[in-house]
């Protein structure tokens, strides 16, 4: 497979009043963002935790994005700083197990936003798309063959 053809496997949790609205938005809009991106819509993005972040990296994911809120403006008050310290945390445990801390990022937008989605999507994407992979899908996809 060359590299440009190499498509990550990309999961965005998105807050349902924000992000999950400028992805709608791009989406209605046309604007194109990567179609390998699987969105997850949470109520708000400090509902996620340090488990479904890593259990997305351990299902095969090459990056991880979690979008929230604008700073200050989360609609249950301070979830996405919450959010903004779990993906600090597992950035700090990519490092320690020989991974890109690069492979998970945090970013704020409003419902309006639909551009910049986009816009911050496909920055993440060619971002994880020069990384590569990161090699735990193969192991994942092993391991759920061992299982059965």
């Amino acid at each position: 497979m060359s590299e440009t053809s190499y498509e990550p496997n990309i999961v965005a949790f998105c807050c349902m009043h924000c992000a999950y609205a400028a992805a709608d938005l791009a989406g209605s809009s046309r604007l194109q963002y990567p179609p390998f991106m699987k969105i997850i819509a949470l109520p708000c993005t400090g509902r996620t935790d340090l488990g479904h972040l890593l259990r997305a990296f351990e299902d095969g994911a090459d990056g991880v994005l979690v979008a929230g809120c604008l700073e200050g403006r989360c609609h249950y008050q301070v979830g996405n700083l919450y959010a903004k310290q779990r993906v600090n945390r597992i950035a700090d445990l990519l490092k320690q197990i020989g991974l890109a801390p690069e492979r998970v990022r945090m970013i704020n937008i409003s419902a309006g936003m639909g551009a910049k989605f986009a816009e911050l999507a496909n920055e993440f994407a060619r971002d994880i798309q020069a990384l590569g992979p990161t090699g735990l899908r193969k192991a994942a996809a092993g391991d759920a063959a061992n299982a059965a």
